[in-house]
């Protein structure tokens, strides 16, 4: 889903355990996943799970700080692509001020790995940034060689974390693309890429659950037809009433009692227009 409020702690990701608990933080949910059995790394050695931790920590601090900038800090990458992606893909009225929430968490997780509170977009930062991500990617290449994935014949959890960040990357149309260009260069990253979407997010899978649940509104109990319009006009006062409240804080609109003064200044207009009548 791509709606927050639909969610039953009110972000996103959310892994709801039962009707009293539920997980939204990333590294909970793998937790509780890994204790239910559901774990990609069974069948690593002690030196591959080893390997596959000190390569995560290694795009945590090399390649993950040039994703969050190339996607949200880069002005025209994140007005052309990344905020505009966000807001068609989310409901009203949370596609106005999501995105830029978002965004604002993701430079002040920035700032916080680069311990710089004014770190701000520019070409040095850029460099830099791109300079480590670029080293990352390329010990990533080498560490894959011609392998299908990065230990053996079957995807580990290191396979699902270098994909999930550099999927976007490949894939995206980013105006400014000196990251994905280098990416580009490194073949066997760029097809493991292009295979694990191919073998686990079919386009003709999608096209074909698409046909089927097109005689259906998408998000079932949620959006029956004959809630629709009643969501849609609540979605509207709700944000109409959010504006109001807002004007009337900031001082934008006020509304001034009028009536009263209104009677007083009558009866000083009919006493003159008596004492012109006298004289």
């Amino acid at each position: 889903i791509s709606n927050p409020w639909r969610s039953p702690s009110g972000s996103l990701p959310a892994l709801r355990i039962n009707q009293k608990e539920t997980l939204s933080r990333p590294s909970d949910i793998i937790i509780h996943l890994r204790k239910q059995k559901y774990n990609a790394d069974y069948d690593l050695s002690a030196k591959e799970g080893a390997d596959s931790l000190a390569f995560i920590s290694l795009m945590e601090e090399k390649l993950k700080p040039a994703l969050i900038y190339s996607l949200w800090i880069e002005p025209k990458n994140y007005v052309d692509v990344t905020r505009r992606w966000y807001a068609e893909h989310m409901p009203f009225p949370l596609n106005f001020f999501l995105p830029g929430r978002m965004q604002s968490r993701q430079l002040e997780k920035l700032r916080l790995q680069r311990g710089n509170e004014s770190l701000e977009a520019g070409e040095e930062l850029e460099k830099e940034l791109f300079r480590d991500a670029a080293e990352c990617m390329n010990l990533l290449s080498q560490r894959l060689g011609s392998h299908k994935f990065f230990f053996g014949d079957s995807p580990s959890s290191l396979d699902a974390y270098v994909f999930g960040h550099l999927a976007p990357i490949l894939k995206s149309k980013l105006p400014n693309g000196k990251l994905q260009q280098h990416l580009k260069s490194l073949d066997n990253l760029s097809s493991f890429c292009t295979n694990v979407l191919l073998l686990y997010f079919p386009r003709d899978g999608r096209e074909s659950s698409s046909q089927k649940t097109s005689s259906q509104p998408e998000g079932g109990d949620f959006d029956h037809v004959p809630n629709k319009r009643r969501k849609q006009l609540l979605s509207a006062l709700v944000a109409l009433g959010a504006m109001l409240s807002y004007a009337l804080l900031t001082g934008m609109v006020s509304i001034q009692h009028v009536q009263q003064e209104a009677a007083p200044r009558l009866q000083t207009i009919g006493s003159q227009e008596e004492d012109e009548g006298d004289g």
